[in-house]
């Protein structure tokens, strides 16, 4: 089977400093896949080339078998790929609702009219409606963002995310400064999620990461150390001693 985001070969430098060494690694479709290494790994940087943020030396990166090495963002987002960022990026002037039917109306192509603002397009309304009751947000879609707590202000960005309908979702440090009661909603939500979606994530929390990944990959030095199921990672000698810091 394709799968549905892959990479292969993919190397990246700034300057003499190697970040991405010929990588490869595949992410089926609907699967949960976690991306661990310590810092320096090269996660953020992996995240960065599949999403069309930076461009690599080498290499190459299909979206759903097309090679997409190319594109950048937006014409990935428009072939399925989504991401989320480790830091909050909504309109914090803007309600729930609005910020989502913004996102919306993006995707799809929708212009606003100056004199019409999108809550008259009744389907983006609507629309809107349905992300936030799948995001935990239904009851704040009136709500001006910056009021919203961080865990809600995170819960809105994976709300965005999905406003492009994606194929492929990747999430960078998704629980990132979050209270352990927010972290364990985040992790409902994110188990919660369509198995039409691909979920590819960057996480540090090794609860979260071993209660939602299917696969996990640990990346070391650029290259890849392991990829296997949750159980073959925590097994690993090689894991313990080089990213969980135990020799034993």
């Amino acid at each position: 089977m394709t799968p549905s985001l892959e990479a292969r070969s993919l190397v990246k430098r700034f300057g003499a400093l190697t970040v991405t060494d010929s990588l490869s690694i595949g992410f089926e479709r609907g699967a949960r896949h976690a991306v661990i290494g310590p810092n320096g790994a090269g996660k953020t940087t992996l995240f960065n080339l599949l999403a069309g943020a930076l461009r690599p030396d080498a290499g190459q990166v299909l979206l759903e078998g097309e090679d997409v090495t190319a594109a950048g963002p937006d014409a990935r987002a428009r072939t399925g790929l989504s991401r989320s960022f480790q830091r909050n990026n909504p309109f914090p002037d803007m309600t729930v609702a609005e910020n989502l039917e913004t996102a919306l109306a993006i995707a799809g192509g929708v212009g606003r009219v100056f004199w019409r603002g999108f809550g008259h397009y009744r389907s983006l309304a609507e629309k809107a409606r349905e992300i936030a009751g799948s995001v935990g947000l239904n009851m704040v879609g009136d709500t001006i963002v910056r009021q919203l707590s961080y865990g809600m202000q995170r819960q809105l960005e994976i709300g965005l995310a999905l406003a492009a309908a994606p194929k492929v979702l990747l999430l960078d440090e998704p629980t990132a400064g979050m209270s352990p009661e927010e972290t364990e909603a985040m992790r409902h939500l994110i188990a919660g999620l369509p198995r039409s979606i691909t979920v590819v994530l960057i996480e540090h929390d090794m609860d979260v990461v071993f209660g939602i990944a299917d696969r996990i990959t640990v990346l070391d030095q650029g290259r890849v150390l392991l990829t296997g199921a949750p159980e073959k990672v925590r097994d690993s000698a090689i894991v313990r001693e080089r990213y969980m810091g135990s020799g034993g």
